[in-house]
């Protein structure tokens, strides 16, 4: 009798997950932590404008946008940023041509445009005339630096999701930024709807283009927002809300009160840092209070806003780094430790060559960190 071998197959065992190496698993970081880390970014680019240090910006922007996007459709549109960003710069160097001030005798001279005579009122702008290199340069500056601030803001937007950053939001604000992160999404999901529409004609050898297929576009997509608005509320109405809550009138005209008097104090503190010739309690005690009452309001208003939170985001040490590599960056910017604030301004009389001072390179470079530092997206 011959032998018959079996070969046992041995089930998997269960245990703890095997080990990844020492890489760190996929998650979505923080929506707040973006936030912080782009506007601490923003604030150190109002800091300057040596347009090295703008570039680099822009640089340090992309990469972590590149770096750290995920795959939603809020995280496609930082391109549309850029693209804002040179509309800023033509428009800042345009209006700086046809408003020119004239030039001086040390200007380089590019080319005049037609002048045009001013009434008597409009003294002290001239419309036309001579161009120099020194104002376009100059202007292009300052619209570089506007650019950057408006790429700041992009990046926070492609990297933070909206719907999780509504989360954070205090309860008395929880219905206006339902409604900003409605208005946020529209704009994704219509170029979806039309990538969609689009995708759908060329498979049924849809052949029409430029304005006559704006017909067979736009009916499909007009239709499918319908839809979405019809789910969407209905998904609102099942969760609550617009419910009215358990506030009374009483307690509503307080909050009302409390946060008007608050926006009224920081607007005063607001005026009193900018004007130095405003009384002394209109600066810090006046934002101080304003803050107070707006706070206070805040969390009467809140009460009567019940929610509750599924899977919380959480907050660890990658969140910790993003944020702190951002406001050590504006740190070392706004104080000017161990180098000349100097070099953080461009010179135009006479033209030369930027500088580019080692610390505040440094500094912006560090907020290039978070490119690394925070967890990568999960896949799609």
């Amino acid at each position: 009798m011959t032998a018959v071998s079996r070969t046992t197959v041995a089930a998997p065992a269960t245990g703890p997950a095997p080990d990844t190496g020492g890489r760190r698993l996929p998650r979505v970081l923080h929506p707040v932590a973006w936030w912080v880390w782009a506007l601490a970014l923003a604030t150190a680019v109002s800091r300057t404008d040596n347009p090295l240090l703008l570039f680099l910006v822009l640089a340090v922007l992309g990469y972590v946008v590149t770096a750290r996007r995920t795959e939603a459709p809020w995280a496609r549109g930082f391109k549309y940023y850029l693209y804002l960003a040179l509309t800023v710069v033509a428009i800042r160097v345009v209006f700086r041509a046809v408003f020119s001030t004239g030039i001086t005798p040390h200007d380089h001279f590019l080319f005049s445009l037609p002048r045009v005579p001013t009434p008597d009122w409009y003294a002290g702008i001239r419309i036309g005339g001579p161009v120099s290199l020194e104002a376009l340069l100059s202007a292009a500056t300052d619209g570089l630096r506007l650019a950057c601030m408006l790429c700041c803001i992009g990046a926070a937007n492609t990297l933070a999701n909206p719907k999780r950053a509504l989360r954070v939001l205090p309860g008395a604000l929880y219905e206006l930024g339902v409604a900003v992160t409605v208005a946020i999404s529209v704009a994704p999901q219509l170029v979806q709807s039309v990538q969609r529409v689009a995708r759908a004609r060329k498979l049924r050898a849809g052949r029409t283009q430029g304005m006559r297929a704006l017909r067979g576009i736009a009916v499909p997509v007009l239709e499918d927002a319908l839809e979405r608005s019809l789910r969407l509320a209905a998904a609102m109405d099942s969760r609550g809300y617009g419910r009215a809550g358990t506030a009374t009138r009483r307690s509503r005209r307080i909050t009302g009160a409390l946060m008007l008097l608050g926006m009224c104090g920081l607007c005063a503190g607001a005026y009193g840092l900018l004007d130095a010739t405003a009384p002394a309690f209109l600066g810090l005690p006046a934002m101080g209070l304003g803050a107070a009452l707006c706070l206070a309001g805040l969390r009467l208003g809140g009460r009567r806003v019940t929610r509750t939170t599924y899977r919380p985001d959480p907050w660890r040490l990658p969140e910790w780094a993003v944020t702190g590599s951002g406001v050590l960056s504006a740190v070392l910017l706004l104080t000017g430790l161990g180098y000349d604030p100097a070099q953080l301004n461009a010179t135009f009389h006479p033209l030369t060559w930027p500088d580019l001072p080692l610390i505040p390179t440094a500094a912006i470079l560090l907020a290039a960190t978070a490119g690394f530092l925070s967890p990568p997206p999960g896949a799609p």
